[in-house]
Order: C-alpha cells, then structure tokens, then sequence
C-alpha cells in the first residue's frame, strides 16, 4: 500500500498539457456568476445571502486557471464555500466539481493525493456538523464520481498520446527502411563497379577510370542520402538490396477492385532526378490514400490519383466519390501521412471534398527532406 502511495505521490501531470484557458472557461464563468446573483435573491432559506454570493464570486475565477494549477484552485474554492459559509451554501457553488474534476484529469501525483485528502476532510466535516450519513454518502457518491470521470479522461488522453506516438515512431521506422534500402542499392552498386574496375584494370586502364567516375557518383550519392536518416533507426528486419518504389510503380494502384471501384492512376512529367526518398514517400501516400478510400468510404465508385513532379517537388491528389462519416478527429492513418510527409519538409493535409467524396493533397519538396 506504501508503495501504491509513492507510485501515485511521484506521477506526473497528465500529458499533453492541458490548454491554459478557452472560450469554455468565460461561459461558464459567466453563467455561475448570473446564477450565483439570481439564487441569492430568490432564495429565501439562506441565513447570509448577500455573504454567500459574495463569495462564490470571489472564488469563481478559479475556473479560470483550474487546469493549470488545479490544486490550488481547488484549495481556494473550497475555504470559503465549504467551511466559512456551510449554512448559506448555494446551489450555484455545485460548480466547484469542475474544479475536482480538473484535479485528477490535469494534476500531478501530489496534486490527486492532497486533493483527495482535502476532499475526504471536506466529507468529514460535513457529518460532524450533523448533516447526517445520507449526506456523506451523496457527497462521496458525487465526488467519486466526477474522481473516476477525471481518471477516465485523462487516461483516454494518454492512451491516444502513446498511439500517436507509436505511428509517428512506425512512419519514422518506414522512412529509415526506405532510406536504407536506398543506401543498400548504392553500395551494392559501389561494389559491383569496384569488383569490375579490378578485373579490367590490368588490360584497360580507360574502363577502370570509368570505374572509378561510376564509383564516386554513387558514393557521393550514398553519402547524401546517409545524412537525411532524420534520426530515426531501423528494427528488426533484414535490408533488401533493391531500389525503393518510384514515382512509376504508383500506377500498380490503378485498375478495378472487387467490390467494383475504379482506381485511375496520372502520373505527369515524371523524371529520374526525384530524389528515391521522395518518391517512395509519394507512393506510400498514394497507397494508403487509395486503401483508405477502399476501406473506409461508402458507396464509392471512383478513385482518382494524381501525381506531378516539377522542379519545386512532387504534388499528389487523392479524390473519391464515396460517403465519409464526419470524424471528430483524424484517424492514425492519416497521422501518420501527415507524419511521413512532415519529415521530408512537405505537407499533406486530408478531409471531405467541397462537392462531395473525401481528398487528399500532399506536396513533397525536391530537397526539403535533406539536411
């Protein structure tokens, strides 16, 4: 049990940090303060009216700042409204469980244990003034309750920080093996050239220099390519030693699906200067574009994938006809484009089409993805 407590005592606060105020926080401000007003006046059974009202507007601020500094919000909120005035307590001042809840959805460890134990005291107070075990029993029911509403929340929240985490850490994963590849395909390139220039450097001293030409450009290559590792490792699988997909293999996306969805596939002025890593980057976005649209979108018939390549970088367009659910937030698929085409200095944004179906555009820069 010790032990439990240390664990707890020693957390830290809820990840990704709280925001420290929203539009949210002034309406409900505004709303308890009218509240708090109306109450005060209409309320015939409250021994200090004008006292009660008065402090629950000094206190209601707190709402402001409750993610923050959530204990100490909740220590100031709850002097006045639960031990000063007991008997002129308002119906208003129920709004001090959102201060509760910001505890244990934002605060550190020593934040929820120090909270709990003002909570607990608070309880106790409240049946030795007589109010009688049905109260406790309400009271603790209440407080526990918005507790484990916190609790959820905030693990809900960390849950889905640790997801996007890993996706991030899968598409740096992806983009390394691509990398590697590539690299591999150089220096198997390099060794080939090598092994020829030996054996022909006895009896033609031009084929060995050329040799040698072949040898620098792709080691420079390789060289440059070594350094855009953007710091991420490749785990567990064995390198292949062949080129990394190109502009040209997202037409293996085209033709007609099971279910009876066309996918068309434009690949516009493609050239070989796209850097291999840029090109790959595309043709995974292209595929997981059109798996997407596959999966996910209803009644779709037609999936049309465009790629242009120019001197500033690679553009990809993804539409589909199809009926998409509206998503409150992105799905770890499209994270994770977003991801792999921020680590090559590029863009790519998703969502519903102006004139129906769902779109995707990504724009990769040339160079972007080197250091």
């Amino acid at each position: 049990m010790t032990g439990l407590v240390r664990s707890v005592w020693s957390a830290p606060s809820a990840v990704p940090p709280p925001p420290s105020r929203v539009w949210r926080d002034w309406v409900l401000l505004a709303l308890v303060a009218v509240l708090a007003v109306v109450e005060g006046i209409v309320r015939t059974d409250l021994t200090q009216p004008l006292f009660a009202v008065i402090a629950l507007l000094v206190v209601l601020p707190t709402v402001l700042w409750r993610r923050t500094k959530p204990l100490l919000m909740l220590i100031i909120v709850m002097v006045p409204v639960g031990l000063l005035l007991p008997d002129s307590a308002l119906y208003s001042s129920l709004f001090v469980m959102v201060n509760v809840y910001a505890v244990y959805r934002w605060g550190a460890g020593r934040d929820l244990v120090i909270g709990s134990a003002i909570l607990l005291a608070s309880l106790a107070l409240t049946f030795v003034r007589g109010e009688g075990f049905d109260e406790l029993v309400g009271g603790f029911a209440l407080l526990l309750t918005v507790a484990l509403f916190g609790i959820a929340f905030r693990y809900r929240a960390g849950s889905r920080r640790r997801s996007l985490d890993r996706i991030r850490m899968l598409e740096r994963e992806h983009l390394a093996r691509d990398l590697h590849d590539t690299v591999a395909h150089h220096v198997s390139a390099i060794a080939i050239r090598a092994q020829a220039g030996i054996a022909v450097a006895g009896r033609d001293s031009r084929a060995a220099q050329d040799a040698l030409g072949v040898i620098e450009a792709e080691a420079a290559r390789t060289l440059s390519e070594l350094r855009s590792m953007v710091r991420v490792l490749r785990q567990g699988e064995t390198a292949e030693l062949a080129p990394s997909a190109q502009l040209d293999d997202i037409a293996q996306l085209a033709g007609t699906r099971p279910g009876g969805t066309v996918v068309v596939v434009e690949v516009a002025r493609n050239d070989d200067s796209i850097p291999p890593p840029v090109a790959a980057a595309v043709f995974r976005l292209a595929q997981e574009s059109v798996t997407n649209a596959l999966r996910h979108a209803r009644q779709v018939t037609r999936v049309d994938v465009r790629v242009e390549a120019d001197a500033g970088g690679v553009r990809l367009r993804v539409t589909n006809d199809g009926d998409v659910a509206a998503s409150p937030t992105p799905g770890f698929g499209i994270i994770g484009m977003r991801e792999r085409a921020a680590l090559l200095g590029g863009a790519c944004e998703a969502g519903p089409a102006s004139g129906g179906g769902w779109i995707v555009n990504a724009v990769l820069p040339r160079a972007g993805w080197a250091p």
